[in-house]
Parts: structure tokens; sequence; C-alpha cells
């Protein structure tokens, strides 16, 4: 039995939409966008649903993300299919999503049976504590890339701790990101009222993050399109999580194993066409093997096949459209033009980019010097591009790291764990992972980046308490408290 409907997505106001399949350019499905205005009425339904929900037994609320997580690996083989053909993603990509949105389901369900409040001391003679209620209405707003993952990790666990969901996927992976997790809770038994799914542009962002209905924000994005959502969300008074950006530093140190290193370092920068935030974005190697890494680096991107990931048994797909393509090819023929060695890639048919690695990507491409002289090392490029430089010390490593803006990941690879570990308490980094690639994330762990990264505010595991309930402090005497007056 097929999981979608598609007379189920065409009640929204925002006007008629394509879900475009970027390896072909072929409409797959007619959507609606969501308006201002439908963004009203989903607030108001879900924060009327809400109520009953959150008094609802949590062996309830678990249960049904228990089914949820169920018919996720039930309806594999459809969900892969949209997360192929509409996201450009390679079959080993589609099924880690489908997987790990599962396992998300049930972090989830585990989530609505943890201890929600501590038993605090007090200088009266009272009982005094805290407990932990569903902040309200979440808005969850996600992106294009890995759009059921970074959808569900948010949806799955406000759900489980009480909270209605407002979910703004963003239109160009609508069904994959947004239509299927609709589908899969309905399936699942959720009380309806509780989850919407408003695909839409930033008029329906916009009217999520000042909908008053709306208590909690989380967004999942650029930096830039972050900055406004939390300067939004103040004005507003209310919480937002942001999960933003990146240029993870790979670092790869004088005694690695390179034979070892390559395989690591290729998927660093390559899965996913490189649209992914904890992309190693600089390769940060020992001048002592520079050479021979670079050349190894640009021997794998070569080797790696290209191209329509539902038809062909590829490596990379497609970037998601041509306004991606255009920034990736814009900064790579920048650096290009400032210096930097293209040593593999640097090409592209439609919206196939070749996996690319730019050798002597220092940030002038010639010596000391402002960084954005050589931009696809100084900033984000969420493309297969592999920008490579020396250092020649530990101190230099340590400073070329802390270069940069962002703090999401970091990677180091080396034979000494210890030094690795001595190394990074000296890089502020959200994520760290030491003889690893920076593209690493599991539904049991807080994750989320510092700076320019985000606001330091973390999703998975117990951190979603803090992301999703609100604490309140409770007193009770057995008699009323006598006072001066």
């Amino acid at each position: 039995m097929a999981l979608l409907d598609p007379k189920d997505w065409r009640s929204l106001h925002g006007g008629p939409a394509e879900a475009v399949e970027p390896a072909t350019g072929e409409g797959l499905a007619t959507l609606t966008l969501a308006a201002p205005a439908d963004v009203a009425t989903a607030a108001t339904e879900a924060a009327a649903a809400q109520r009953d929900w959150a008094r609802r037994p949590y062996p309830e609320r678990a249960a049904v993300l228990r089914r949820a997580g169920d018919l996720v690996h039930q309806h594999a083989a459809e969900i892969g299919e949209w997360l192929v053909r509409e996201a450009g993603s390679i079959r080993g990509k589609a099924e880690f999503e489908i997987r790990t949105a599962a396992e998300e389901c049930y972090e989830a369900a585990a989530l609505a049976h943890r201890p929600l409040g501590q038993v605090l001391p007090s200088g009266a003679p009272r009982l005094s504590y805290t407990t932990r209620v569903p902040a309200g209405v979440v808005g969850v707003i996600a992106p294009f890339n890995v759009p059921l993952v970074l959808a569900v990790r948010s949806v799955a666990p406000a759900l489980a701790l009480g909270n209605a969901v407002v979910l703004k996927p963003d239109p160009r992976t609508a069904v994959c990101g947004g239509h299927v997790l609709a589908a899969v809770f309905a399936e699942a038994g959720l009380p309806a009222g509780l989850l919407h799914v408003l695909p839409g542009g930033a008029d329906a962002g916009r009217a999520l993050v000042e909908d008053p209905r709306v208590r909690v924000v989380s967004f999942t994005g650029s930096t830039a399109a972050g900055r406004s959502v939390g300067a939004l969300a103040a004005q507003h008074l209310k919480r937002a999580h942001l999960e933003l950006g990146g240029n993870s530093a790979f670092l790869v140190l004088q005694d690695a194993d390179l034979d070892a290193a390559m395989s690591t370092a290729a998927w660093a920068s390559f899965f996913h066409q490189g649209q992914v935030c904890m992309t190693a974005g600089r390769h940060l190697v020992h001048a002592s093997l520079y050479d021979e890494y670079v050349a190894r680096l640009a021997a794998k991107a070569d080797a790696l096949a290209v191209g329509d990931p539902f038809r062909e048994q590829v490596h990379l797909g497609p970037v998601i459209d041509r306004g991606q393509l255009g920034k990736i090819d814009a900064l790579v023929r920048e650096s290009a033009a400032a210096g930097v060695r293209i040593a593999a890639g640097g090409t592209h048919r439609e919206l196939f980019y070749r996996p690319t690695v730019l050798a002597d990507a220092d940030p002038d491409a010639t010596g000391p010097g402002s960084v954005g002289a050589c931009p696809a090392y100084g900033r984000e490029v969420f493309g297969p591009v592999a920008p490579v430089r020396a250092f020649r010390t530990a101190d230099e490593a340590v400073a070329l790291a802390n270069e940069s803006s962002y703090g999401l990941a970091l990677g180091i690879v080396t034979r000494d764990a210890a030094r690795a570990l001595e190394l990074a308490e000296r890089i502020p980094t959200g994520l760290l992972h030491v003889n690893d690639q920076t593209v690493n994330d599991e539904p049991v762990a807080a994750f989320g980046g510092l700076a320019d990264s985000g606001t330091g505010s973390r999703f998975g595991g117990e951190a979603n308490l803090d992301a999703f309930t609100e604490t309140r402090w409770t007193t009770v005497r057995a008699t009323p408290a006598a006072y001066p007056f």
C-alpha cells in the first residue's frame, strides 16, 4: 500500500509548485505551497490540539513514535525513491536517511519516558521541585540537503514531549522532507491537528517565526538565514534553536596513515555532493605529506562516478538546482583566478558537478593575506569541493583551523589520539572526530555548532529536553506561609 496520496498536498493557498527531479528536470508531482494565512490557521489548530496531547499518558505518546519508526522502515522503498529523485541522493545516502529517521523516532519514544524534573533543597518548610512542561507549539524550518532527517530530528522529540508541530520544509524537497512525515505520523495514529506540513518560501517562514502561538523555533539552514530567524524570534521573545552552516577543518597530522585516510578524506568533502553543513571545507595537511595527499585525493576524485542516482550506480548525484550550481562554480573559478590550482574536477555537466580538489589553497593563493582572496577556502561552498593547504607545525595547524568564523565540526587524522585531543582543546568546535571525517551524526548525540555555525543549541538525545520543554519551579506547603505583613 502506498504511503503518499497527492490529494493531501493541495489544501494550501500559496499557489502551485512542482516537485522536480534535479537529475532530469522532470516534474514528479504537483504541490501547493503555504501562504502566511495557512501558517496562522495551522498554528491555531496546533495550539488547540496540543493541550489534550500534553495530557495524554506518556506511554501513549511513546507508542505513536515507535509506530512511526516502524512505518518508516515499512515504507522504505517508497520513501527512498523520493529521497533519490527529489533530493538527488545516491541510494546509500537515502538508506542512511531512512535508517536514521526511524532511529530518531525510536529515540524520541524513549525520551517520553525520561525523568522530567528534580527535587530541590529548600530553606523553607516546603516541597520544592522542577518539572519540564511542553513548550506548546514548535515551529520547525528544515532544509533541502538531508530533508527527512533534519525535519524528523525536531518533529519527533517535540511530539514525544507533548508539543504540537508546524513544519515548513524547503519547497525543493517538500515531499521527502515534509509530506512523508505527515503521512507516517497519520498512519501511526497521531491525533489530528498536532502536525502540520507547510512547504513554502520566506514569507511562510517569517509568519511561522512571528506567530504568537509558536513558542519555540527549530531552524536548520544557512548562517545568513539563521541570523534573520534569530533576530526575528528575539523580537517576539521566543527561543530559536539555530543549526547553521560550517567550513569545517580536516587536519592530517605528520604521522597520519594516508592509505587509511584517503577514503575518510574523500567522504568528508564529496558525500552528497558536499551539500552537508559538516562537510570538510578545509583540508589542512602537514607539509611532509602534502604533495602525496593532493595527488591521492585528486586521483580519488577523478575515479568517482557522477550521474543520475535513480537510473545509474553513482557516487555523486546532482546538486539541488541551478542556483546552487552557479554558486559552487563561481567560487571555484574565482579561486582559480586567484592562483589556486585545480588538481581534479572543476567542471560540470548540467547539475552534475565533478568532485573537485583545489591545491595550494592559501588564503591569497600566494602567501599570507585575506581569506576572501581564495573564496572556496574561506567560505562555505556547499558543493563537492576540497581545498587543501599545508601546515608545518602544530601551532600553525591550530591557527589555521581557528581562522574560520564557523565552529561546527573538526576531524583529526593521526596515529596519536591523545595528541589529537590535546590539539582539539585549542580549537573551538561543536563536534570532534578523531580518525574520522566531519560528516557524522547519531540520534543519541547532542548535535550543534558554535559561532557562525549556530547558537550552541543542541539536537539529539537528552539535549532535546532542553530544546522542546520549559522548566517550571513548584513549591508546596502543608499550610499557608506567614509573612511580616
